[in-house]
């Protein structure tokens, strides 16, 4: 969050160009790096590009800036992308030294942030060094590190190859160039934040009124007994023929028979959406946003976990985060934190890898896919793409995988008769299941439980997967161990659970059973499975008790039937052991 806030303490220096005059005003942190400044980059919506850019460059600059409105503020500031940009042929002065810089545009500058500009320094900035090695730009030291470094140094040092400043540390240098900008009309100290400024009205129906009264150029509050405030009724959601809003059109709501006259613009969705888990605790309450008692019962400490997408927590943690500490300052709440953990999801990319887009042409519609496989499915697929945290693309042959694995599942326990009508499946028995099976049912239990509390969904349907192939080779399928699958499956699947657990003769919801817990003694193996390779190829596998010794495991590796035509006539020069897993042989 502090990050997101973004104080930097800095100063603002003014770059005249060489041909129109125009003055670009950059913000830095590093003012006492000016003398390595070797170009400057300007936001692609900057105001001065036009003025900046030449005749020829232009069209480059036109397409480039045609690129760059097709991309997000988290895509344009992702440092492990590939630095783009485009030199607009015009130049500005160092006013340090005198010395005429480039001027490029490159979408890493956002037009919000700061000046919209900056002055590049590639011995010292990450970014502004990958953007230097790209396009063959001059890069000089100015900042001698306190030990040698490869590459860029973007740390505090003695000031080199620096005028005035040369010979100074970092602190002393800083101070000592705003001192001189200042003096010379060049600049100034400044302090700078991330965070921009929050436009909290909206000129639609939609969202929460302002509960803010007007008469004679004066606003005031509602009486509280006339709280809380809901939007009038309308037939017709658009603007009033002059361009007002929508709401002056409710003339009988708008004018109150005191004179005066409600506020017409409405809260956006951040209103509502800043604290509605805590209506969630207590949705009936006519008195408060929640009463006392349901805040103590359910928000003691928090919400225990949040999770959401990357671009859109960053912002709505941020203003959830305001909400709630002014009701704390209030009273409302007892806790000055709304949320305990905070995870961020991945985004899902097109089948082509890059992020969702109408202007792309890759977007994918969920509800042309649930109507093909069904919603359980497509749940299914987005769980088994990756860890939750990681970006991954779609794949519709993807979705297909999941939709035949839940076609597994549900046969286990119904088949089609003669006539086409599902019955409970033959193979579906009252009997107790072998130890061999009893063992990977625990295994997935305390897989799947384990995986579900560390957000891991992708390993543990795959441990689901191993169980459901180990089901569907028996003859007999143990009942018990079918339903436990059931009730494994409903968090991930919870319409095809529901289902299946009716048909197993089952009448209490899914929701309401108790999750199973694995026994150890099913947890404890007395063998191992060993892989068996030569020269890094596969060849077998053995299974060994736990305890047995180096020497006996590659006895029987060697011995292994699969194995052996793959050591005769051969010299066995080197051996490699993993405990309780690998036995590999390097031949030749």
């Amino acid at each position: 969050q502090r990050n997101w806030i973004g104080r930097s303490e800095g100063a603002e220096v003014d770059f005249e160009t060489t041909e129109s005059h125009n003055k670009i005003r950059v913000f830095t942190t590093r003012p006492d790096t000016l003398f390595g400044a070797t170009y400057l980059v300007v936001a692609p919506e900057h105001r001065l590009v036009d003025e900046l850019t030449t005749n020829a460059q232009r069209e480059a600059v036109a397409q480039y800036r045609r690129d760059v409105s097709a991309k997000s503020d988290l895509e344009r500031t992702d440092l492990a992308k590939t630095k783009t940009g485009v030199f607009t042929g015009g130049y500005a002065v160092n006013p340090v030294n005198g010395q005429p810089i480039p001027i490029w545009i490159a979408d890493y500058v956002l037009a919000t942030y700061g000046t919209g500009a900056i002055m590049a320094v590639p011995a010292h900035d990450e970014r502004d060094h990958a953007f230097a090695l790209q396009f063959s730009l001059p890069i000089v030291e100015v900042v001698k590190p306190p030990q040698p470094v490869e590459g860029c140094f973007s740390g505090e040092g003695i000031s080199i190859n620096s005028g005035c400043l040369t010979g100074l540390p970092t602190s002393e240098a800083k101070q000592r160039i705003i001192e001189w900008l200042e003096e010379n009309g060049l600049g100034e100290s400044k302090i700078q934040y991330k965070l921009r400024d929050w436009l909290f009205s909206r000129q639609r129906y939609w969202g929460e009124p302002f509960p803010i009264l007007w008469k004679e150029g004066e606003h005031s509050p509602p009486d509280e007994l006339d709280l809380p405030l809901l939007p009038p009724d309308l037939d017709d959601f658009k603007p009033s023929p002059e361009g007002l809003a929508p709401l002056t059109k409710a003339k009988e709501w708008l004018h109150l028979p005191s004179g005066h006259i409600r506020e017409t613009n409405t809260m956006p969705q951040w209103a509502g959406s800043c604290w509605y888990y805590l209506r969630f605790c207590d949705p009936k309450c006519a008195t408060a946003p929640l009463s006392p008692e349901a805040e103590k019962y359910w928000m003691s400490g928090g919400v225990d976990l949040y999770i959401g997408g990357a671009e859109h927590a960053v912002l709505h943690l941020l203003y959830a985060r305001f909400w709630h500490k002014v009701l704390f300052d209030i009273g409302v709440v007892t806790s000055p934190e709304p949320f305990k953990k905070l995870v961020n999801q991945g985004l899902i990319l097109g089948e082509d890898n890059q992020k969702m887009s109408k202007s792309i042409g890759n977007v994918v519609n969920p509800d042309d896919i649930v109507s093909e496989y069904g919603a359980d499915a497509v749940r299914l697929f987005e769980m088994f793409l990756g860890p939750l945290e990681q970006m991954k693309p779609w794949s519709s042959q993807g979705v297909e995988g999941l939709y035949r694995f839940l076609g597994r599942v549900w046969r286990l326990v119904a088949e089609e008769d003669q006539s086409g009508t599902w019955v409970a499946n033959a193979k579906l028995a009252d009997i107790p299941a072998a130890e061999p099976l009893l063992r990977r049912l625990h295994e997935t239990i305390k897989k799947v439980g384990d995986d579900l509390e560390k957000l891991q969904f992708n390993t543990a349907i795959a441990q689901m997967m191993i169980l459901v192939n180990d089901l569907t080779r028996e003859e007999q399928r143990p009942r018990a161990v079918v339903e436990t699958l059931v009730l494994l499956l409903s968090p991930f699947a919870p319409h095809l659970a529901e289902e299946l657990w009716e048909r197993l003769g089952k009448t209490e919801p899914l929701a309401y059973v108790p999750w199973p817990v694995a026994e150890a003694k099913y947890l404890e193996r007395s063998e191992v499975e060993i892989i068996i390779q030569v020269n890094g190829k596969v060849r077998g596998r053995v299974l060994a008790p736990v305890a047995a010794a180096k020497e006996e495991i590659e006895a029987a590796a060697r011995a292994e039937a699969s194995v052996v035509p793959w050591l005769a006539d051969k010299e066995v020069v080197k051996v490699v052991f993993v405990p309780k897993k690998l036995v590999s042989f390097v031949v030749k």
